[in-house]
Protein backbone atom coordinates (compact mmCIF):
# COMPACT_ATOMS: atom_id res chain seq x y z
CA UNK A 1 0.00 0.00 0.00
CA UNK A 2 1.33 3.29 -1.13
CA UNK A 3 1.80 6.56 1.32
CA UNK A 4 -1.01 7.94 -0.62
CA UNK A 5 -3.46 5.08 0.30
CA UNK A 6 -2.31 4.93 4.04
CA UNK A 7 -3.08 8.56 3.95
CA UNK A 8 -6.37 8.03 2.41
CA UNK A 9 -7.48 4.73 4.46
CA UNK A 10 -6.81 6.78 7.54
CA UNK A 11 -9.58 9.05 6.83
CA UNK A 12 -12.87 8.55 8.87
CA UNK A 13 -15.77 6.67 6.16
CA UNK A 14 -17.52 9.89 6.09
CA UNK A 15 -14.88 12.49 5.24
CA UNK A 16 -14.10 10.13 2.52
CA UNK A 17 -17.83 10.14 1.30
CA UNK A 18 -18.43 13.83 1.62
CA UNK A 19 -15.35 14.10 -0.73
CA UNK A 20 -16.56 11.77 -3.16
CA UNK A 21 -19.58 13.49 -3.31
CA UNK A 22 -18.42 16.99 -3.48
CA UNK A 23 -16.13 15.59 -6.50
CA UNK A 24 -19.10 13.98 -8.26
CA UNK A 25 -20.98 17.56 -7.98
CA UNK A 26 -18.61 19.51 -9.17
CA UNK A 27 -17.85 17.19 -11.76
CA UNK A 28 -21.25 17.36 -12.42
CA UNK A 29 -21.66 21.32 -12.57
CA UNK A 30 -18.72 21.57 -14.90
CA UNK A 31 -20.63 18.66 -17.54
CA UNK A 32 -23.73 21.18 -17.50
CA UNK A 33 -21.95 24.02 -18.00
CA UNK A 34 -20.16 22.31 -21.04
CA UNK A 35 -23.33 21.26 -22.55
CA UNK A 36 -25.50 24.32 -21.92
CA UNK A 37 -23.10 27.70 -21.54
CA UNK A 38 -20.69 29.65 -23.30
CA UNK A 39 -20.09 32.51 -20.43
CA UNK A 40 -20.72 32.98 -16.87
CA UNK A 41 -19.50 29.76 -15.53
CA UNK A 42 -20.04 30.29 -11.84
CA UNK A 43 -23.12 32.28 -12.83
CA UNK A 44 -22.05 35.47 -10.61
CA UNK A 45 -24.82 37.37 -12.76
CA UNK A 46 -28.63 36.49 -13.37
CA UNK A 47 -28.32 33.80 -16.18
CA UNK A 48 -28.92 35.74 -19.87
CA UNK A 49 -30.06 33.87 -23.22
CA UNK A 50 -26.96 35.30 -24.24
CA UNK A 51 -24.64 32.99 -21.97
CA UNK A 52 -26.67 29.92 -23.09
CA UNK A 53 -25.64 27.86 -26.25
CA UNK A 54 -27.91 28.20 -29.18
CA UNK A 55 -27.27 24.27 -30.15
CA UNK A 56 -26.56 21.83 -27.62
CA UNK A 57 -24.73 18.69 -27.94
CA UNK A 58 -24.23 16.21 -25.65
CA UNK A 59 -25.80 13.93 -23.37
CA UNK A 60 -26.73 14.76 -19.92
CA UNK A 61 -28.20 11.56 -19.03
CA UNK A 62 -25.36 9.69 -19.54
CA UNK A 63 -22.70 12.12 -17.61
CA UNK A 64 -24.01 11.88 -13.74
CA UNK A 65 -23.07 7.84 -14.16
CA UNK A 66 -20.06 8.17 -16.01
CA UNK A 67 -19.15 10.69 -13.13
CA UNK A 68 -20.38 8.64 -10.54
CA UNK A 69 -18.11 5.11 -11.94
CA UNK A 70 -15.35 7.71 -12.28
CA UNK A 71 -15.54 9.33 -8.49
CA UNK A 72 -15.53 5.94 -7.28
CA UNK A 73 -13.00 3.90 -9.26
CA UNK A 74 -10.96 6.58 -8.78
CA UNK A 75 -11.09 6.69 -5.09
CA UNK A 76 -10.45 2.95 -5.26
CA UNK A 77 -7.45 3.34 -7.37
CA UNK A 78 -6.05 5.70 -4.97
CA UNK A 79 -7.02 3.69 -2.20
CA UNK A 80 -5.69 0.64 -3.08
CA UNK A 81 -3.17 1.61 -5.86
CA UNK A 82 -4.53 -0.64 -8.42
CA UNK A 83 -3.56 0.21 -12.16
CA UNK A 84 -6.35 0.63 -14.11
CA UNK A 85 -8.57 2.10 -17.15
CA UNK A 86 -12.09 3.58 -17.17
CA UNK A 87 -13.39 2.98 -20.77
CA UNK A 88 -16.97 4.38 -21.48
CA UNK A 89 -19.26 3.66 -23.99
CA UNK A 90 -22.27 6.37 -23.98
CA UNK A 91 -22.06 8.50 -26.40
CA UNK A 92 -21.65 12.44 -26.52
CA UNK A 93 -20.65 11.87 -22.36
CA UNK A 94 -17.81 13.51 -23.06
CA UNK A 95 -18.48 16.50 -20.77
CA UNK A 96 -18.34 14.14 -17.88
CA UNK A 97 -14.71 12.93 -19.12
CA UNK A 98 -13.60 16.44 -19.58
CA UNK A 99 -14.67 17.62 -16.47
CA UNK A 100 -12.91 14.75 -14.78
CA UNK A 101 -9.95 15.38 -16.60
CA UNK A 102 -10.18 19.36 -15.98
CA UNK A 103 -10.76 18.43 -12.12
CA UNK A 104 -7.57 16.40 -11.61
CA UNK A 105 -5.58 19.16 -14.17
CA UNK A 106 -4.53 16.11 -16.78
CA UNK A 107 -6.88 18.85 -19.29
CA UNK A 108 -5.07 21.70 -18.34
CA UNK A 109 -1.91 19.97 -18.96
CA UNK A 110 -2.78 19.22 -22.38
CA UNK A 111 -4.79 22.32 -23.18
CA UNK A 112 -2.63 25.32 -21.29
CA UNK A 113 -5.19 27.91 -21.79
CA UNK A 114 -7.89 26.03 -20.23
CA UNK A 115 -6.60 26.99 -16.91
CA UNK A 116 -8.27 25.85 -13.65
CA UNK A 117 -9.93 29.04 -12.47
CA UNK A 118 -12.86 30.71 -13.48
CA UNK A 119 -11.60 32.05 -16.81
CA UNK A 120 -10.14 28.38 -18.03
CA UNK A 121 -13.60 27.00 -16.99
CA UNK A 122 -15.25 29.41 -19.23
CA UNK A 123 -12.62 28.14 -21.90
CA UNK A 124 -13.98 24.31 -20.56
CA UNK A 125 -17.19 25.22 -21.53
CA UNK A 126 -16.69 27.22 -24.74
CA UNK A 127 -14.77 24.91 -26.53
CA UNK A 128 -17.20 21.69 -25.80
CA UNK A 129 -18.94 21.05 -29.06
CA UNK A 130 -18.45 24.17 -30.38
CA UNK A 131 -16.89 25.17 -33.66
CA UNK A 132 -13.08 25.25 -33.38
CA UNK A 133 -13.52 23.60 -30.06
CA UNK A 134 -13.53 19.46 -28.59
CA UNK A 135 -16.17 17.22 -29.97
CA UNK A 136 -19.23 15.81 -27.36
CA UNK A 137 -18.44 12.19 -27.44
CA UNK A 138 -14.66 10.51 -26.48
CA UNK A 139 -12.12 11.04 -28.74
CA UNK A 140 -8.09 11.85 -28.68
CA UNK A 141 -9.10 15.27 -27.67
CA UNK A 142 -9.37 13.45 -24.15
CA UNK A 143 -6.26 12.49 -22.07
CA UNK A 144 -6.25 8.92 -21.46
CA UNK A 145 -8.44 8.25 -24.36
CA UNK A 146 -7.67 4.99 -26.08
CA UNK A 147 -10.74 5.19 -28.54
CA UNK A 148 -12.66 7.62 -30.96
CA UNK A 149 -16.78 7.99 -30.18
CA UNK A 150 -18.70 6.61 -27.59
CA UNK A 151 -20.56 3.72 -28.74
CA UNK A 152 -20.59 0.64 -26.19
CA UNK A 153 -19.85 -1.57 -29.38
CA UNK A 154 -16.34 0.43 -29.81
CA UNK A 155 -15.57 0.90 -26.36
CA UNK A 156 -16.38 -3.03 -25.30
CA UNK A 157 -13.73 -3.66 -28.45
CA UNK A 158 -10.82 -0.78 -27.33
CA UNK A 159 -11.42 -2.33 -23.59
CA UNK A 160 -11.16 -5.86 -24.62
CA UNK A 161 -7.86 -5.36 -26.55
CA UNK A 162 -6.47 -3.21 -23.75
CA UNK A 163 -6.79 -6.13 -21.46
CA UNK A 164 -5.72 -8.59 -24.00
CA UNK A 165 -2.73 -6.32 -24.38
CA UNK A 166 -2.11 -6.05 -20.26
CA UNK A 167 -3.25 -9.21 -19.06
Amino acid sequence: MTAQAQHIDARPATDTIQRIDAWWRAANYLSVGQIYLLDNPLLRTPLLPEHVKPRLLGHWGTVPGITLTYAHLNHAIMRDGINAMLVTGPGHGAAGLNAAAWLEGTYSELYPHVTQDEAGMRELFRQFSFPGGVPSHASAHLPGSIHEGGELGYALAHATGAALDNP
